[in-house]
């Protein structure tokens, strides 16, 4: 099988949010996965490499505006294409 279309680099941050300036909407055609010191993550709303952390839903908590609110975890942090 031939891939015809390229996949965009992943950058240093990305987020799941919309109405993010980190989000890049090129680069959710794709299936992309996130690992966290060694392990895969699912629910993972936003990550940085560089700095070493990611953010997840906390709880099933909302804010005012109806997003999850979310609790930073720090470690070795991994994007993949899938």
């Amino acid at each position: 099988m031939n891939d015809t279309t390229a996949k965009p680099a992943l950058p240093d941050r990305l987020s799941v949010n919309p109405r993010s300036p980190h989000h890049v909407a090129a680069i959710f055609e794709f299936d992309i996965g996130i690992r966290v010191n060694g392990k895969e993550r699912f629910d993972v709303e936003e990550y940085c490499i560089s700095e070493g952390w990611v953010k997840v839903p906390a709880g099933k908590a909302l804010d005012r505006r109806g997003q999850p609110l979310t609790m930073t975890v720090k470690g070795t942090i991994e994007a993949f294409y899938k």
